[in-house]
Parts: structure tokens; sequence; C-alpha cells
């Protein structure tokens, strides 16, 4: 080994002897990249130290933005579940913008590598379109609350109506009155009008009964109103209000409106409904109702 390299070691010497101008140059050349190679290397070396300075503050900036983040979502209630993902994707949000930064302040661009994100982006974005707008419902719906479990909830779009029973991120789970299960996805709650029955503690109950031309309005509305003060579960606090809501070709319609607990809103209804009526027949107050008359005709008169 020793030998192999005294030879080429010799080769060398012999051929630098033999051409010296040529050596020269070469040296020559080797120096000047040496010079300029030194420059780029420095420059290299700050921009990787200043990278590295950027890192560590913007991850301290990254970790309080997100304890900022994290308090929101506590103070604001919002659901564990969807907290923890809206933390996680700022997260990874913040930390590509970070290494954005990183690579352009060491010199290597990323115009190509964003442009290649964002092409994937766009591509998964449209293949899963429905999955994404059911996803982004089921967050605004938990960020938001327009209803809650256990609420009872009337969607507009397509009749859907019963209880809340459960709010995942893509689909909410509905128990309707006759104990069905019925699967809404979240992009079509968040995108049409609903009605949340049982918001308040309170509601109005509302009936309508017709009464004959020859009744006597002002008793009946007294017997409406009597009724319904005589019920344990009408709120006597809030107005029962009588009223002629409409004159029909057969009938005149009297309105009552009273407010009820909204767990008692049915058993207000159904109960009012039956005591009225046997109040109206036994005040004599008639309740019209279609009658269909039949006339027959004598064929043998004709004929005499």
């Amino acid at each position: 080994m020793s030998f192999l390299l005294e030879a080429a070691t010799t080769e060398t010497t012999d051929m630098a002897l033999q051409n010296p101008e040529e050596t020269i140059k070469k040296a020559s050349a080797l120096i000047e990249q040496l010079k300029n190679l030194v420059p780029s290397l420095i420059k290299f070396g700050i921009n990787v130290i200043i990278a590295l300075i950027i890192f560590w503050i913007g991850k301290v900036l990254i970790n309080i933005v997100l304890k900022i983040c994290k308090r929101f979502f506590e103070r604001t209630k919002m659901e564990v579940s969807v907290s923890k993902f809206l933390n996680s994707l700022i997260k990874v949000g913040l930390y590509i913008v970070l290494i954005s930064v990183l690579l352009e302040t060491v010199g290597i661009k990323t115009t190509s590598f964003v442009a290649v994100l964002g092409t994937a982006s766009l591509a998964i974005g449209l293949s899963i379109q429905g999955s994404l707008s059911n996803f982004a419902g089921g967050v605004l719906i938990l960020i938001l609350k327009p209803f809650a479990v256990g609420d009872y909830i009337i969607e507009s779009g397509n009749g859907k109506e019963g209880t809340v029973y459960k709010i995942d991120l893509f689909y909410t789970t509905l128990i309707t009155p006759d104990n069905k299960k019925t699967v809404i996805p979240n992009g079509n709650l968040s995108n049409t009008s609903l009605t949340n029955v049982t918001a308040f503690d309170t509601r109005r109950v509302d009936f309508e009964i017709g009464i004959s031309y020859d009744s006597d309005i002002k008793k009946a509305k007294e017997i409406l109103e009597e009724t319904a003060k005589k019920n344990d579960l009408v709120i006597k606090d809030k107005e029962i209000f009588s009223y002629v809501s409409n004159l029909e070709a057969s009938q005149i319609t009297l309105g009552l409106r009273v407010w009820t607990k909204t767990s008692d809103y049915w058993t207000v209804k159904f109960d009012l409904t039956e005591t009225i009526k046997n109040e109206l027949d036994a005040n004599n107050i008639e309740i019209p109702f279609n009658q269909l008359v039949v006339h027959v005709e004598d064929s043998n008169a004709d004929t005499k």
C-alpha cells in the first residue's frame, strides 16, 4: 500500500516538474474556487444560525397561541372533541408556516412546494367534498350550538324532526316521537333552517275552536279562559288570551292562547282540547260540523 502511494506521489511530482505552468494554473484555479466558496459557506452558516433562532422563537410563539386557543375553547364550553381537533389543526398550520419561513431563510425556495401542496389539497378536497361539507357543518354546530343533545328540533329541508340523541362531527342522530333513529348529515343541518322547539323553558299553546253563529261569543270566550285557568299546568303569571280568529261560512272560529312549561306542552294541548269540548257541550255552545243532506225524490210523483 505504501509502495503504491509513493509511486503515485512520485508520478504526480514528475508531472508537475515536467509542466510547471499547467500546475500553477490548476493551483490558482483551486485557490480561486476556495476563495469564492468561503463567503458562501459563511453566509449559509449565518443563515442556519438565524434559522435556528427563528425556529426557537417560532416554537415559543406557537405554544403561546395554542394555550390562548385552548383557554378560549374552554371558556366557550366547546365540545372536547372539537376543541382538540381545532387545536391540532391550528398547530399543524402554524408549523407549516414556520417551516416555510425556515426554508426561505436558509435559501431554499418554497414556491414550487407550496404550489404542489395547494394542488394536492384541491384534488383531495374535490374528491371528498361531501364529507368535508358534513365535517364543516358538524364543527359549526358544535361551536355555535343552535341545538344540543336532548333538544327537540324540526329540520325544514326534509321535514325530519325528533329529539337530538347524539352530535358527531359528520352526522347528527335524532330519536323520533315513535322511537325511530334518524341520522342526518351535518351539512344538511347547517345549510337549512331549523326550529328548536325546546330552546326555552316555556312555550305557548294555541287552540282554535269553532262555534255556531247562534252561540254567545262572549260566553264562549269566558268558558275558554276559565277552563284554561283551572288547568294546573297552565302558567297563570302569563296572559291567558281568547279572541275571535275568523268568521267562516259555517262557524265562528275562536282562538285561545296559554303558556306552559315546554315539557308539559302536549299534556296541556291534549287535556285542554278535551276539557274545552266537554265544557262547551255542558253550556249548550254548539260546535258545528259538516253534515251530508240527501234529498230523495219520489219518482212516482212525476208519473201521476
